[in-house]
């Protein structure tokens, strides 16, 4: 008999199935035993009830054992209907039983609140918990998404190289690499240099992958290893071309997570984004005294955004432009990297942006320097040495049209989307700090305050 999914099974009422899958719960009532079953498609109550032959087998059966199941998919009586459970209205009526896979008693009830320390050293099983899955659902919405969009747009795809010769904001902690014969290299801390390069090649270009900083921050908000979600554009007139583009990229992927992932957002109690057509955008020094006008805090001579900011103006955004997202624009050139183009009519400031997300910077992003003259001054402005980024600087040397982009982190996209409170739970396996996989030292806490 061929299997079936799980979420297929609405269409065979009344007919003998196989299905195959892991017990989320077993209960064993004299003689009767129900269990739920979970597939990758979905869930379903199986019973067994007037068959002793079937019963001996599902006695020892517990919590996450793998098993094929044969059974009679029948419709529940209509005051045994749950209308909120997946298949909460046909339930497998069981006639036979096999084992795949016992598994040992489970250490914890899944169902359990656990600290951050307990559900991340115990991530092999912890996942499996259905709020868990929620979460990830959503991650691989987002990145699927992303990637659909960006094609649809006409952007290719390329793999942006983790080992480098150096760092591409010219300052970020990163981690050192022994290499071959005695030299050294560095794990990428971001793949601007790389895409910057990739414009000249097929003018759109996107990537995602691993980056990694070895910035010494326990927040719940930084990581040592993330998920980086990368464009660069060519042919723009300046980085309102990649707000705009950015905008429908924020919007289509909010319309996939509403439309796909409603029931993982109502187990999470967290309602869908608000995407609106455009999205509100101020420049730093506007929201600065956006801030002073409605908080009294005076910060407009700061060159960044602190976190309680990046909050106000969300909650301002969402309660006055009805918008969960808000773009700062005109970061101080003194705070920018090297490749940010400078805004030519208010030199002290940059053509660069943030988007900010429920609370949380979600992206920078802006227009790059494309002028090969140019570029070289403003390496040598950050103290930089320019021979060392000769590689990167053909691209310029040989013509580039003008470009921007932005950098992504999925974690916190992830992290906001579902409404957890930590970014390490929006990782499937966080390294920060004090952890890769385990705790780096007994008695130290990832749990950050």
């Amino acid at each position: 008999m061929e299997r079936t999914l799980i979420k297929d099974l609405k269409n065979h009422v009344g007919t003998e199935v196989l299905i195959n899958g892991v017990v989320n719960v077993a209960r064993h009532q004299g003689k009767m035993a129900f269990f739920d079953f979970r597939d990758r498609s979905s869930l379903i109550q199986g019973v067994v009830f007037g068959k002793p032959e079937v019963l001996e087998v599902a006695k020892d059966i517990g919590a996450e054992y793998a098993v094929a199941v044969k059974g009679i998919v029948n419709k529940r009586p209509e005051k045994m209907v749950n209308a909120t459970a997946p298949n909460g209205d046909i339930e497998l009526e069981i006639t036979g039983i096999e084992i795949l896979n016992p598994s040992e008693a489970m250490p914890f009830d899944m169902s359990a609140d656990f600290s951050l320390d307990v559900l991340l050293d115990n991530r092999p099983l912890t996942l499996r918990r259905e709020r868990e899955r929620a979460i990830f659902k959503i991650q691989h919405t987002i990145i699927t998404a992303y990637r659909e969009f960006l094609v649809s747009e006409g952007f290719t795809e390329f793999q942006a190289p983790k080992l480098v010769g150096g760092d591409a904001e010219g300052g970020a902690e990163v981690f050192k690499v022994e290499y071959f014969d005695g030299k050294s290299a560095y794990l990428a801390t971001s793949p601007q240099l790389y895409k910057q390069m990739m414009v000249g090649v097929f003018e759109r270009v996107f990537t995602a992958g691993s980056m990694f900083r070895a910035e010494k921050s326990a927040t719940t908000r930084h990581m040592s290893e993330i998920a980086m979600l990368d464009l660069e554009m060519g042919f723009i007139k300046d980085h309102t071309d990649v707000i705009a583009l950015v905008t429908k990229l924020m919007r289509f992927i909010t319309e996939e997570i509403n439309k796909k992932c409603g029931a993982e957002l109502s187990l999470l109690e967290m309602p869908p984004a608000l995407a609106p057509e455009t999205f509100p955008v101020m420049t730093l020094r506007e929201a600065q005294e956006l801030i002073k006008q409605e908080t009294g805090a005076d910060k407009t001579a700061e060159p960044d955004l602190e976190p309680e900011d990046e909050r106000f103006l969300c909650e301002y955004a969402n309660k006055h432009w009805q918008s969960d997202f808000v773009f700062v624009t005109h970061f101080p050139t003194s705070k920018r990297p090297f490749y940010t183009h400078i805004d030519p009519e208010k030199p002290e400031f940059t053509r660069s942006f943030d988007l900010l997300f429920r609370g949380l910077e979600m992206c920078s992003g802006g227009q790059r320097v494309h002028n090969y003259a140019e570029l070289i001054e403003r390496i040598k402005s950050k103290g930089l040495d320019p021979d060392k980024f000769e590689f990167y600087l053909q691209a310029f040397k040989y013509g580039i049209p003008p470009h921007g982009g932005i950098g992504m982190g999925l974690e916190r996209l992830t992290m906001k989307y579902s409404g957890v409170k930590n970014v390490k739970e929006a990782s499937l396996f966080p390294r920060d700090m004090n952890r890769i996989d385990l705790l780096l030292s007994e008695g130290e806490s990832s749990e950050a305050k």
